[in-house]
């Protein structure tokens, strides 16, 4: 049997980044059931309403929709059941200690296989306002066009590019 090497990405959370201000990552593996495996390796899951929390010195992922495989029978897993996620007590500590201000929270990034293992790569977030969203949004349109203006006089379009900001 080929061993799978390399990364392989099964869902994003593209929203996070842009909801909230993501100051620590941290990969975690996840404990799954047979089918649950087979369904992420078909490429299904959806991070959207995701959640991580500690209960009891335990990380659990929450509200992750992974969804039936559709070839199983009984052995069926529940689509939006509670994983437990694999971290070092040390990565623990530090996640209570970070968790501890208020206002931040645990969210799933992307949930991926890394060399044939299921891992899940959570942020400690903290929700930004809506004038942050706003400035991140101007932000980004702002580089887009520095770029394209950059792109342009590099490929000799330079002088239609300046007659338009010459305005």
């Amino acid at each position: 049997m080929v061993k799978e090497i390399g990364r392989k990405v099964i869902a994003q959370n593209k929203k996070a980044r842009h909801d909230y201000a993501i100051s620590d990552v941290l990969e975690c593996g996840l404990v799954l059931t047979g089918t649950e495996v087979k369904s992420l390796r078909a490429g299904r899951a959806s991070l959207i309403d995701g959640f991580a929390m500690i209960n009891d010195g335990e990380l659990w992922l929450m509200g992750v929709h992974i969804p039936e495989y559709t070839e199983g029978t009984w052995t069926n897993h529940t689509p939006r059941r509670d994983r437990k996620l694999l971290v070092h007590k040390q990565e623990l500590r530090k996640l209570m200690g970070k968790l501890k201000d208020s206002g931040t929270t645990l969210v799933p990034l992307q949930l991926y296989f890394k060399d044939g293992k299921a891992k899940v790569e959570i942020a400690v977030a903290k929700g930004k306002k809506a004038h942050d969203k706003r400035e991140a949004i101007k932000e980004r349109e702002a580089d887009r066009e520095v770029s394209r203006v950059v792109s342009r006089s590099l490929s000799g379009k330079a002088s239609r590019a300046a007659s338009k900001y010459e305005d």
